[in-house]
């Protein structure tokens, strides 16, 4: 197992980079995970970001999200971008987050690791800019 970050309450993002993605992608869908409003309020709704329940991110890159299946049973990653232009977007995504006054741990970018996940909910939702 590879140490890595570890966050309490909040997010866990799997980041997925394709080819021709760029800075303006990783600072828009940051901006969009900052002000995700998918935290309760006190009448239970969604209606509280990740800062706002004093949260923070843990971003796991894992470029198999964007793997093609349509031909066969083995997916092709062909359409992810390459891991040094993936690992400079994934650390840009990271650190518009902070800008944006939310807390971002990560792992190491590459790696094979272990996440562990509580998942209060279940709410799972796939953002794509």
């Amino acid at each position: 197992m590879t140490p890595g970050g570890e966050i309490g309450r909040g997010l866990c993002v799997l980041l997925g980079v394709a080819r021709g993605d760029g800075e303006e992608q990783a600072v828009r869908l940051a901006g969009r995970v900052a002000r995700l409003r998918i935290f309760p309020d006190d009448e239970g709704r969604f209606d509280r970001g990740v800062a706002e329940v004093g949260g923070a991110v843990l971003v796991v890159s894992q470029f198999t999200l964007i793997a093609d299946t349509a031909k066969g049973n083995r997916p092709s990653f062909a359409e992810a971008a390459p891991p040094n232009e993936a690992e400079l977007l994934y650390e840009r995504f990271c650190a518009e987050l902070r800008e944006l006054g939310v807390p971002a741990e990560t792992g190491v970018f590459g790696a094979t690791m272990e996440v562990e996940l509580v998942n209060d909910g279940p709410v799972t939702i796939v953002l794509d800019v």
